[in-house]
């Protein structure tokens, strides 16, 4: 795997509408910009992008919960983002996020129960996607709907792929809307 950049984003939130946050809720991108070996070509066995996948989940999940300060078990949500850059595909992207990403991006972070939110894309450098979250081992809990908005600059580039993840100490500031709370969770199946 060729790996042209590694690039993390810290976003902290101290108020909302007026009101201080304390402590401040916390979302961490962490962000790799590799090389796609199959853009200008169609390839059937995309399995060299799967095993990218398996060791970006490693890297990129220890590497944003690290930027946090946090151990695993203080990670609360996550989500994961792919931008194919434009002479590839979109399957591009999926080779890399679904099939082997999500176990070691759960073993980085203590464990995950729930769905990983994904979203995938193709762009031009530059470009932005917003990548899903919500809580990690129980997808129910609605505090933890969000999102994080991220970019660079200068990628992807045409025969790149721009791969995200996300995680958070926190759910959104000040939620307010009900249902499922991070203290009555049952944390056995994933969703509640």
């Amino acid at each position: 795997m060729q790996i042209r950049k590694l690039v993390t984003i810290v976003e902290e939130t101290l108020q909302e509408a007026g009101k201080k946050i304390e402590p401040a809720t916390r979302k961490a991108a962490a962000i790799a910009v590799i090389h796609n070996p199959f853009a200008h070509e169609y390839a059937e066995d995309l399995s060299e992008l799967m095993d990218m996948g398996e060791e970006l989940g490693g890297l990129l999940g220890n590497k944003a919960r690290e930027v946090l300060g946090i151990t695993p078990e203080q990670c609360e949500s996550y989500g994961k983002a792919a931008i194919v850059g434009l002479r590839g595909e979109l399957e591009h992207g999926g080779a890399i996020l679904h099939p082997k990403l999500g176990a070691p991006f759960r073993k980085a972070l203590g464990r995950g129960l729930a769905l990983i939110p994904s979203v995938k894309k193709r762009g031009p450098a530059g470009c932005t996607i917003d990548v899903p979250l919500n809580h990690k081992d129980a997808a129910f809990i609605r505090s933890h709907f969000d999102g994080m908005t991220i970019s660079v600059e200068d990628a992807p580039l045409p025969d790149e792929i721009l791969v995200a993840l996300v995680v958070t100490d926190s759910g959104r500031p000040l939620p307010r809307i009900g249902g499922l709370t991070t203290k009555d969770a049952k944390y056995e199946d994933g969703l509640r």
